[in-house]
């Protein structure tokens, strides 16, 4: 079946047998699809990740799919009811829902009434009535009435010739499939509130009288109406019939069964007997299995789609731009039990730790200033990265009068960035390990400072799961979840490149063909021997061979080493290619490499052989151009509104800057700095139809946002992208953020100016500290 197989997914794809062949081949030799996607070019005719994931997808299925079909011909020719006609159908079956509909009369189960009925001999009965409707069914029952046999009376024969005819009409493969999608296509889904959730089920409030057809539901609604049966608010019923007929008349249902089976009402003696079978088949069997197949196919559907944003905003958060290796204060927010702070240096070691108290109980507020400001002149902090949870505003205040005290010449920058996961790495085994002197409470503010450096870097040691950039995540197969998210987390890691000296032990398990043993071999390598000065010294690392350093080798950095080359993503087999160029152009490397003008002059075709083709030695002068570039964009962080700070400060019309959260099938999330993210559901986003939002955002976008509407009770936050649906609104909010920030810097330079390195500035936040005056709010 493998060519079958290989020319399906050539078609699903749009690409070559050929190209899906090679493929295949590559991946079952145990190629990873990043390698396959960066380094095998030719084989595949430059299929990109995103192709490669949907073909190794699609290529488990069928391959599923076929074990499965064997199973079935192996069961039903055991059986010996195997012949040409039925096995043509099974090897025709092309989902797993087809082939189950035809293995369903074959299928072993428990007795049922129709065997019962067919080992008292009433089969004929039941075949005679269906292919001779002018047989009057009592008389001719009364022959098969038989007492040994159980069949007391003809009501008990024609009750058993009914079951036997119900199944049959039950486990017709072409009828059922017909009766789906017919379902499907006119049925819909009504959901009503259970008696006294009222109160308690408030947030499903939307759905407590809904109803909407199958075809028309949107994953979101779906999972929202499947957590709240589960959560016991709502009760969910799948209707097959908008318009109910009248009574005793047949619905369209019903008919596809009589015209299957050639049952008409044409006033023949056994014409209502049959008619009454058809309606008890489709309300007693044929409706209920339809039932558990809807609500099935819905929860697929709504959970394929659910996995694949869940997978897309992980891939923009993780490609999401760094701050770079630059000397950063984390602070993890907190009331009761103070603000966490962590300073770690350019390569995110950490240098100093603290807990400073500036809000509520404590109000330390000038005491935490003098505390920041020491650690920040001490350590040359550039940026100070805020977590976005419990007091997380308060806090960025506290972070913004620091800035203002140290004086613009120190170019200290404050970012609010996602916390989310953060507290899960600090009580995970490896923040143990990595951090084994740091409070767990402490770990959280390193997290928080080393993702706004390297957001890939420090997010690949948290679960992706806890991540929570998904919808209704855990309401969805895990299995299937993890495996998306981990394909992701790989080739994000492979897209960026690792530093084999600097990268954790979870950064290098993400890499091709290492793995979480070969990566923590490189690390205790590393450790015992000192930094790597060339990449064919991970051939030292114990166990790790040929074939993984074939995988793993081209996604490595090594910068300052032994060969230029090994900080570009230019594998080492490609090093020949290399070799030539150099002997073409009668250069070295240390002068070719980054030389833009010289590179471009060179034609690719010139250098290629039967080994490297075209693609590879285009790739190769491109690597050579921008050695291990940074495929991930510029540095930038959003500008909350000053006195914007809880949801009762939000006023419609106002607006705003904001980070987008998260994206969701519906809409976009935005972090506007009051705690809670406002929505810009899709309708608000263009003026155009959009069908997804991600076609105008993704996660970790810096945006500006129009209020529309404030639900302090609820929190909710109605946003729009759409900034110029009413005039003038923007203007009556007074100055921008930006403008108030310089006039508050301004009058404080003014006041007292800067001193080099912000010494004056941290002197008078000590001195007012040390002076223990009325902590401020």
């Amino acid at each position: 079946m493998s060519e079958q197989i290989f020319r399906r997914i050539a078609t699903e794809l749009s690409v070559r047998v050929e190209q899906v062949q090679a493929t295949v081949e590559l991946l079952d030799g145990g190629a990873t699809v990043p390698f396959v996607a960066r380094y095998r070019k030719e084989a595949t005719g430059g299929l990109d990740d995103a192709q490669l994931r949907t073909l190794d997808e699609r290529l488990k299925y069928l391959r599923e799919l076929d074990e499965r079909r064997e199973a079935i011909l192996k069961s039903v020719r055991e059986q010996g009811k195997l012949d040409a006609t039925l096995e043509a159908q099974i090897l025709a079956a092309d989902n797993k829902g087809r082939l189950e509909d035809i293995y369903l009369p074959y299928k072993p189960k428990r007795r049922t009434k129709a065997e019962i009925a067919k080992e008292a001999g009433l089969e004929p009965l039941a075949d005679l009535l269906l292919a001779e409707p002018q047989t009057d069914p009592q008389a001719a029952a009364v022959s098969y009435v038989n007492a040994d046999r159980q069949v007391a009376d003809v009501a008990a024969a024609l009750d058993g010739a009914r079951s036997i005819l119900v199944e049959r009409f039950g486990e017709d493969a072409d009828l059922l499939g017909a009766l789906r999608e017919a379902l499907w296509t006119q049925g819909r889904l009504v959901s009503k509130l259970r008696d006294g959730k009222a109160e308690a089920g408030a947030k499903f409030a939307d759905y407590f009288d809904y109803a909407e057809s199958f075809t028309k539901l949107p994953s979101h609604r779906i999972l929202a109406l499947f957590r709240g049966e589960k959560e016991d608010v709502l009760s969910l019923q799948f209707e097959d019939e908008p318009v109910p007929t009248a009574a005793g008349v047949p619905n369209a249902y019903e008919l596809k069964i009589m015209h299957r089976f050639n049952v008409s009402d044409r006033g023949r003696p056994a014409d209502r007997w049959l008619l009454e079978t058809v309606r008890w088949a489709w309300r007693t069997k044929i409706r209920a299995h339809m039932n558990i197949d809807l609500r099935l196919r819905l929860w697929n559907a709504a959970e394929e789609e659910a996995v694949r944003v869940f997978a897309a905003n992980l891939r923009d958060l993780l490609l999401a731009a760094p701050a770079g290796p630059r000397a950063t204060l984390g602070l993890d927010p907190g009331y009761r039990t103070g603000v966490k702070v962590a300073v770690v240096d350019a390569t995110g070691q950490v240098v100093a730790t603290s807990v400073i108290y500036p809000h509520e109980p404590q109000r330390q507020w000038n005491e935490a200033l003098a505390i920041l400001g020491k650690l920040a002149v001490t350590h040359n902090v550039e940026l100070i990265a805020i977590g976005n949870g419990t007091a997380s505003r308060e806090t960025d205040k506290l972070a913004s009068e620091l800035v203002k005290l140290l004086g613009p010449e120190r170019k200290l920058s404050k970012i609010v960035v996602s916390e989310a996961g953060a507290s899960v790495y600090s009580a995970s085994e490896f923040a143990s390990q990595e951090l084994p002197s740091l409070d767990v409470t402490l770990r959280g503010a390193v997290s928080i400072a080393r993702r706004l450096q390297d957001p890939l870097a420090e997010l690949v040691k948290i679960d992706p799961k806890s991540i929570g950039v998904g919808q209704y995540q855990h309401d969805l197969s895990q299995h299937k979840l993890a495996r998306a998210l981990d394909a992701v987390v790989e080739d994000c890691v492979n897209a960026v490149g690792v530093d084999l000296n600097t990268a954790s032990g979870p950064l290098l398990a993400r890499v091709a063909g290492i793995g979480a043993t070969l990566a923590d071999n490189i690390v205790t390598h590393r450790n015992s021997n000192g930094p790597f000065r060339s990449r064919k010294g991970l051939l030292d690392v114990p166990r790790l061979g040929a074939k993984a350093f074939e995988q793993c080798a081209g996604f490595l950095r090594i910068r300052n080493g032994d060969d230029p080359i090994d900080a570009s993503g230019v594998h080492p087999e490609s090093y020949p290619v290399v070799r030539r160029i150099l002997a073409a152009t009668k250069s070295n490397i240390q002068v070719l490499i980054g030389n833009t003008a010289e590179l471009r002059k060179l034609a690719p075709k010139d250098y290629t052989d039967d080994t490297f083709g075209l693609p590879t030695v285009t790739d190769i002068l491109r690597e050579l151009e921008k050695p291990g570039r940074d495929p991930r964009p510029a540095f930038k962080a959003a500008e909350f509104k000053e006195g914007v700070e809880t949801l009762k400060d939000l006023k419609p019309g106002m607006i705003l800057e904001g980070a987008v959260t998260n994206v969701a099938a519906f809409g976009a999330f935005v972090d506007i700095g009051v705690h809670q993210d406002g929505l810009v559901h899709i309708s608000a986003m263009s003026k155009t139809f959009i069908k997804d939002p991600r076609e105008v955002v993704k996660p970790g976008d810096i945006v500006r946002v129009k209020v529309l509407e404030v639900d302090v009770g609820r929190k909710r936050i109605a946003l729009s992208l759409r900034l110029d649906d009413e005039a003038g609104a923007a203007r009556s909010q007074g100055t921008k953020p930006s403008e108030r920030s310089d006039k508050a810097m301004r009058t404080f330079n003014a006041r007292k100016p800067p001193e080099p390195s912000g010494g004056g500035a941290l002197a008078e936040a000590m001195r007012r500290a040390a002076e223990k005056n009325t902590p401020r709010r």
